[in-house]
Parts: C-alpha cells; structure tokens; sequence
C-alpha cells in the first residue's frame, strides 16, 4: 500500500526561507515564525498520514452508495471526518466571528497540500465545504452568516456548488434551473445538477447547496443567473429541520476520486434563499470557484508529489539490472533501479516540478492574503492573472508526473494492488473541473491578459525582469544555471505576448489557436521564477554555513535541472503561438 509523509522541510523552506512569511507586512504573518509554521504542519502531517492516508485505497475501492436516498461513504471516512472537524483544521483560516482560527491562507493552503496528498477524494468534502462558507460570507446577509457559517466552519454542516447541467457545462447561460419568488421572499428552485462533488453524504447533519438558477423574467443567457442557498433540511431555529425537495437522483461511476460522492441533484421546487442581488448570481459564485481553482491546482501537484514519494521508494529498493559504469551493489543480483539515467531523469521531472510547484502555489497564496489583509489590489490583479496558470499548468503537468511516478514501477505501476493508478486516475479529474484547462486557457489569453489595460501582467513582466537585473552579477554559476534561463523563458514570453497583441485583433483564431501553449509557456517562467528564487535563499543559507548544508544543495541541484531541462519548452511553446492558427483551423469540420 502507498504511503505518505508531509514533506515538512520542503515546505517550510517555501514558507519561511523563500517568501520569508513572518517579516512580511501582512496582518497575522509576524504570529508565523518557524516554530509556529513547523508545530501547525507537523500536526497537520500526522492527521494526513496517520488518519487520512490509510484510507485513500478505502475509499478508491469501496466508492460511495446511495441507499434509499442517502449517500453512504467509504468505511472509516466517517470517524476520520469526526477526528478532523474536531482538531480544528476545517476552520484554519476562517473568521473568527464564526468560529474560525484566523490563520493566513497561505498556511491553510500548505496545510491543504498534505491533506490532498494524502486522501483528495476524502479532503474535497471540506475543501467544497470552505468554498460555498466564503461565497456566503462575501456575499451573505448578517443573517445568512450567523445561520450557516458557524456549523460550516466546523464543517457540522457540509457545503457544495451546483452548476453544471446535463445540456450545458461551461456555457451556464444555457442552464435551465429555475428559481420562482416566493411572497415571503424564498424561492422555489426545480431543476436538475450534475456532477456535484460531495453533493450528499453521511458525514454531516445538512448540506448546504449553492444553486445557479435564473428567476423567470430576468435577463437572458449568463446575466439572467442568480445563486441561491439551499440546505438539505431547512433551517429551523439555527438546527436542522423539514426535509427539503432536494433528492440524489444518483451517484456517477468514475475513473477516479471514488470516496467523493458525485451526485446528479433533483431539485423539485426546493426552498431556496437568494444570495447576492438578483441576477449578479455568477459574481458571486466565482468567489466560490477562483477559490476552488486554486485549490484544485494544488491538487494536481499534491497528487505528483505522493506518486513521487512512493516511486522514489521503490526506486531505491527495486533491484533490476547493473549501472553501466559499474555495479553499484556488487553483493546483490542487481543494482538498485536508481542508479539508470532514465530512472534519475524521470525522478527528477518529478522532483523538480513539484517543488516548483509548491513555491508558485505558495506565493499565489500569499498574494491572496495580501489582496484580503491589505486589500491591497494590485495582488488581487496578480492573483486574478495567475489563477488559470494554477489551475490549467499544475493539474496538466501533475497528472503527467503521477503517470511518471507510475512508469517508475513497470509492470507494477499497471496493477492495482500496488496503488500507483489510483494517483493517476484521480489526478485527472483535477485537470477537467472546475473549468476544463483548454477553457483556464482561454480566460487567460481572451480575459486576463487584457484586463485593467493589461497592467498585471505587465506588472508580471516586471518582476521577472526586475528580478533578473537585481541578480546580475550575483555568481558566475547562478548567472549561468537560473538568470540566462531565466532571462531567456521571460523574451519567449514576453514574444509570445507581443504576438497575440499584433495578430489578435485582425485574427481571433491567431491567438486562441495558441492560448493553450500561452499557459503553459507562463506556466514554465513562473515556476523558473520560482526556482530562481530558491537558489537564492539556498545559496544564502549555504553561505551563512547555518540550517543543513546538504538540504540547502539539494535544493539547487533540483533547480539546476528544472532549468535545463524543462525551462526549455517556452521556445517549443513559442514558436507552437507563432505558427499562428492556419495549422490549427485549416480542415473543414467534415475533413477530421
């Protein structure tokens, strides 16, 4: 069975090292000091691999049930849920008027990455639990708060997001949910959702389900949606109460991420409660889903890192073969599967994104606590350009490092009792939900590139070059490994930008033919930022001659090769943009 341990080191490295979290000037950073920031993750890692983690094969192989109209989950998730709500770590960073602990984001985000790693399916009940509380906490009345958040914080009561339905996924202004007033001011909400993640469960005492639905009489197509609020059993005195008409019709049979209930949901002129303004439904529910994004691009590399973890394992004790310089365990039958160039070269794509990964996470991260604590909107535009980055890049490049991870064991990788496919299958997900990646794609290159007069990504331009100037001259290795790489991914962008500025008015086609390698080509110079910004403090470190040598070493060495061998692909990615969208559009419909 795999196994997984909270990569604590690497983490607060990224936290405290790197981005130097307890000297920023953010409300709440100065309480996270090293100690702070290692006691929390160290916890938090105990919870992932002693609780959670045992039961991600559970949960892959038991599924959920609906029985007689209640979803039944996976032997154990029940108490492990219990154990979770009770140590406190569905309510981290939410507000303490609700019970919340008020922590940064950025740590409940690091605290997010092991408890995916270990057991997504499991973990995406509080993760769209804290989705639906920060909707109705943006947007809620005083008296919507007080009903809901405190039992949503504590996760008594689960929370969803409904969309999707079976005639219309990204396209929501097909949606035909209705929401029909009500003269004591609800609404009777009839139609049906699919694919609602979480969406009924035996976990919880009420789910609170928020609905896309459009009033009749309103506007058409996406700005005639309104969000509604509607729980499971209407709440009565601050408890649940009546059953509402809200039904699983049934529960979807999927590739992966089996623990997590995906529900088809029947509303049937269920009870519902406006949230936001009439009509401004889409405002408010991608409060819901930025957040969701984000956290689902964390899922695509906290998946990558638990299939590297369990593959570095049975790299180490695999024995298959001889080193072609030499046997390297002369007293055994064959050397360790470690020692072949393929295998180190497949370890360390592993490696090298993950821990890239986890730094771009964590600084996005960090700008969200910049743009709430300091409303601060320049970090709130930066975080707006990089969402689809998040989202589309880490879950894209995630799923191809657990399908690494997986070539790692051969033949074993292939068979189910060794665990590797499971990281794979549910790692896919992450790259088609919460807006499929070629759609993350064209938000960024059609809506966020644009926006505000394209000062933020202007502002990114900037602080990839401003980086580079400061680093100039700092060592004749560091110029050669991490600022010339650097310096040349930030021209392949930047070409890449000027391109679609020169083509994309005249040809439409021109730019989005190229919107997907466009995210990826950002994708590889933010996390070439990222890893340029660790040799740094690794390089600091080392010459301080404090904290361990060795870690400080390793870490370059890691981002030496992320540098060589995969900062590479923005010319792949460039001259893809460049080639414009004749290769792309040139068949007929009728000719594929």
């Amino acid at each position: 069975m795999p196994t997984y341990t909270a990569p604590i080191a690497d983490q607060v490295f990224v936290l405290e090292e790197m981005l130097g979290v307890s000297r920023q000037d953010v409300p709440g950073y100065g309480d996270m000091d090293r100690d702070t920031l290692t006691a929390i993750l160290e916890e938090a890692g105990k919870v992932a691999s002693e609780v959670m983690a045992p039961l991600n094969a559970v949960g892959d192989t038991q599924g959920c049930v609906l029985e007689n109209g209640v979803v039944r989950t996976p032997d154990g998730f029940k108490a492990a849920f219990d154990a979770v709500r009770e140590g406190g770590w569905t309510a981290l960073d939410c507000d303490p008027e609700y019970g919340g602990q008020g922590l940064p984001y950025v740590v409940a985000t690091a605290v997010g990455e092991q408890f995916s790693a270990a057991n997504m399916a499991f973990n995406m009940y509080q993760g769209l639990t804290h989705g639906a509380y920060s909707a109705i906490h943006a947007h809620g009345t005083d008296d919507q708060k007080a009903t809901y958040l405190p039992k949503m914080v504590t996760c008594e009561w689960t929370g969803t997001m409904n969309l999707t339905e079976p005639h219309c996924g990204t396209d929501l202004g097909l949606m035909r949910t209705k929401a029909v007033p009500q003269e004591d001011g609800t609404y009777k909400v009839t139609g049906q959702k699919i694919f609602i993640s979480a969406g009924d469960h035996d976990m919880s005492e009420n789910v609170i389900h928020l609905v896309l639905a459009k009033i009749p009489g309103g506007p058409d197509g996406i700005k005639g949606v309104s969000l509604f609020i509607v729980p499971k059993f209407i709440v009565e005195d601050g408890q649940p109460g009546a059953r509402n008409s809200v039904s699983v019709g049934k529960l979807e049979e999927k590739m992966g991420i089996h623990g997590n209930a995906t529900c088809v949901m029947n509303y049937d002129e269920a009870t519902g409660y406006l949230l936001g303004e009439e009509h401004k439904g889409m405002r408010a529910m991608f409060t819901m889903m930025n957040e969701a994004r984000v956290g689902v691009g964390l899922q695509g590399y906290a998946q990558a890192e638990v299939a590297y973890q369990n593959a570095l394992i049975y790299a180490k004790d695999r024995l298959q073969g001889r080193d072609v310089t030499g046997a390297k365990n002369p007293d055994g039958p064959a050397d360790p599967l470690i020692v072949h160039p393929d295998i180190r070269r497949n370890l360390l794509d592993q490696k090298s994104f993950v821990e890239g990964a986890r730094a771009f996470a964590y600084w996005g991260a960090s700008l969200i606590d910049r743009a709430h604590r300091c409303e601060d909107k320049a970090a709130d535009g930066l975080v707006s350009l990089m969402t689809p980055v998040v989202k589309g890049f880490l879950t894209d490049k995630g799923f191809e490092m657990a399908t690494q991870a997986q070539q790692v064991y051969g033949g074993h990788g292939y068979i189910e009792e060794w665990g590797m496919s499971q990281f794979a299958r549910d790692a896919r997900i992450a790259m088609i939900y919460e807006g499929a990646n070629g759609v993350q794609a064209l938000d960024l290159v059609g809506r966020k590139l644009a926006q505000d007069g394209g000062k933020h990504v202007m502002a990114f331009f900037a602080q990839v070059t401003d980086f580079i100037k400061e680093t100039k001259g700092r060592s004749e290795a560091f110029d050669k490994d991490f600022r010339e790489p650097l310096k040349a991914a930030s021209k392949d962008l930047q070409a890449a930008g000027m391109y679609f500025m020169q083509n994309g008015m005249k040809n439409p086609n021109a730019a989005l033919s190229g919107s997907y390698d466009f995210m990826h080509l950002m994708g590889h110079v933010c996390l070439g930022l990222m890893w340029a910004k660790m040799a740094v403090t690794a390089e600091d470190k080392l010459a301080e001659g404090t904290g361990d040598a060795d870690f400080y070493k390793t870490k370059i060495a890691t981002g030496r090769y992320y540098m060589a061998r995969q900062l590479p692909m923005t010319t792949t990615h460039l001259r893809r943009i460049e080639s414009g969208a004749d290769p792309v559009m040139s068949l007929d419909a009728e000719q594929f």
